[in-house]
């Protein structure tokens, strides 16, 4: 039994025809990322001192005792 590599949902088809119609989508949803998930490198230093400050998580963390 092999795998039809063909195969392409609806919904692929929808947004590659869309971004075919509205091109500039493409720009916005870079702008996006970069707003919301790109962030820039920290410093080692800032690494460091991140890293020193941190508090322990308990192995479960709705464990009151």
């Amino acid at each position: 039994m092999g795998l039809d590599r063909s195969y392409e949902s609806d919904h692929a088809k929808w947004m590659r025809e869309w971004l075919v119609q509205h091109p500039r989508e493409l720009d916005e949803q870079k702008i996006g990322r970069a707003l919301w998930w790109d962030k820039p490198a920290q410093s080692p230093e800032t690494r460091r001192r991140a890293a020193e400050t941190r508090v322990p998580q308990k192995p479960y963390y709705y464990d009151a005792n």
